[in-house]
């Protein structure tokens, strides 16, 4: 004997497989129109710098970075450069003024709230309201 499907059984499965893609559907679009968004940056954080003329500018921006090095990167207007080190990047120009400790005793200090860092650029770490300067120091 041959198992013969019904054509209504076919319908019904046809039909059915039809309302689960339109429910998916439905509940992505509502999910992604209506779910959460992601957050450009959760830790709020400000970067001065001051150079030689004592002259600052404060770059304020939304992070997600765990250290400062890679918050910097991310600095809309911030320049910087240097040369790798055995403690990491050693920066000496910050938004095009150089400072180079051999030349003329002229170094790139960094200090979070008010403390001088403990760790170089690459290994200090950025929590929400940090405040940070780069200060032309000599």
């Amino acid at each position: 004997m041959k198992n013969k499907t019904k054509p209504v059984s076919r319908i019904r499965i046809a039909l059915g497989s039809a309302v689960l893609v339109l429910l998916v559907a439905a509940l992505s679009f509502v999910y992604l129109t209506f779910g959460e968004k992601p957050i450009s940056g959760s830790k709020a954080i400000t970067i001065t710098v001051v150079n030689s003329a004592a002259q600052e500018t404060a770059y304020s921006l939304k992070t997600d970075a765990a250290y400062l090095l890679d918050a910097m990167k991310e600095t809309d207007g911030l320049t910087f450069s240097g040369a790798e080190g055995p403690y990491g990047l050693m920066i000496d120009t910050v938004n095009g003024e150089r400072a180079v400790y051999s030349e003329n005793g002229a170094y790139w200090g960094f200090s979070v709230n008010g403390q001088y860092c403990n760790y170089g650029a690459s290994e200090q770490p950025v929590q929400d309201g940090d405040a940070f300067v780069i200060a032309y120091t000599k």
